[in-house]
């Protein structure tokens, strides 16, 4: 019982201290792309303002810049290069957030084909970045400077799963750490497995231990993603690509245990899905879930204090395939990135009822694949 108020108190804690940073009003968004169609530069910085229209600031030429992130003092930005061919790569810039800015610093090989997401630690010691078509995830320690060093702890996975198309060997997508920083939680789509790997930031050679130290086994088939934390519960949420369905899981000492596992859509056709992205309002009253192929919509859903799930409605995203979307730091705005039709739209939350509102608003972006908000 100890131990589980205790991490119940741990996430209550990194709950607060993120909603105490959310206070103002206007933000500046970064928007990592696909470049290989030829409608893209790079990564893209805007202003967001309050009444959720945006105004572009500067942008940065990239190679397949498909997912990036910021330091913690936002003084640097990390994006993956989503190349193949063994060319998959890291690139890391000095950021000045004030003017839009963008200093290469240096780059670096990922460790596998087609990184597609990129983390890091509260003091910016190392990034994650999960390999998909490597099936693999590297720990690339981060040097004093801002840049990435050559060092890296590359982990490969092994296996296979249920849908022979989409899964015919590991496909790493995503990889987070816990809120205390103690554990690494892996989605591959390719096996059907969350791994939980243990971590040393302390350990500039080894942060992660060479085996996970507790594995999920999801359904046949499902292909989990992208994941979510609670702000403030002990609980987990999984997308799942390939069923479009969303799981459920407690979280404690490092090992996950299913609690529910519900559709994204109000009854099963023939339809086909393509998960994407999972993410929480703030207060953690309400999580949403964007879902391509034949979807391409954003399924709502209420929390309750259990942490367990309703579906509450959807939302299409008036464009095709949502990729990617983020809700920015005051709650009230959720910004979708379609992929295929080159544009983000912007929605008003309802943040009693969980409901989505078009504004009208726009950002012309050809082929947007990541959306991260900037204080």
């Amino acid at each position: 019982m100890k131990k589980i108020i205790s991490i119940s108190l741990l996430f209550i804690s990194f709950g607060t201290f993120s909603l105490a940073q959310k206070s103002q009003s206007n933000f500046k968004i970064l928007i990592g792309t696909y470049t290989n169609a030829g409608n893209s530069e790079g990564i893209y910085y805007y202003q967001f303002n309050k009444d959720g229209s945006a105004k572009s600031i500067s942008q940065q030429k990239a190679e397949e810049p498909s997912f990036l992130i910021t330091s913690t003092n936002q003084q640097f930005v990390y994006s993956v290069n989503e190349l193949g061919k063994g060319n998959g790569a890291v690139s890391a810039y000095a950021f000045n957030k004030t003017t839009g800015e963008f200093k290469l610093l240096n780059s670096v090989l990922s460790g596998g084909d087609h990184p597609c997401h990129i983390s890091t630690d509260r003091k910016n010691r190392f990034v994650f970045v999960s390999n998909y078509s490597g099936g693999n995830l590297s720990a690339i320690a981060i040097n004093a400077d801002g840049s990435l060093s050559n060092e890296k702890q590359t982990i490969q996975h092994t296996g296979s799963g249920a849908n022979k198309a989409r899964q015919e060997k590991a496909h790493v997508h995503s990889a987070v750490l816990s809120p205390d920083e103690k554990y690494l939680i892996v989605q591959d789509l390719g096996t059907d497995k969350i791994s939980v790997y243990g971590v040393d930031l302390n350990n500039k050679y080894k942060p992660l231990s060479e085996n996970p130290i507790s594995v999920f086994n999801c359904n046949p088939g499902d292909g989990p993603r992208h994941i979510s934390f609670h702000p403030s519960k002990p609980f987990v949420y999984a997308v799942q690509e390939l069923t479009g369905s969303v799981t459920v899981l407690a979280f404690n000492n490092g090992e996950l245990k299913k609690v529910q596992q519900i559709n994204m859509f109000d009854q099963v056709t023939d339809k086909k899905s393509g998960a994407a992205d999972i993410h929480l309002s703030p207060d953690g009253k309400f999580l949403y879930a964007s879902n391509r192929a034949d979807y391409n919509d954003l399924a709502i859903y209420i929390i309750a204090s259990n942490g367990l799930l309703t579906w509450v409605g959807s939302q299409p995203t008036l464009g095709l395939a949502p990729r990617n979307f983020a809700i920015d730091p005051t709650g009230n705005f959720l910004l979708a990135a379609n992929q295929n039709s080159n544009e983000i739209v912007v929605f008003k939350r309802n943040k009693t009822t969980g409901l989505l509102k078009d504004t009208g608003k726009r950002i012309a972006v050809g082929r947007p694949v990541c959306i991260q908000f900037v204080q």
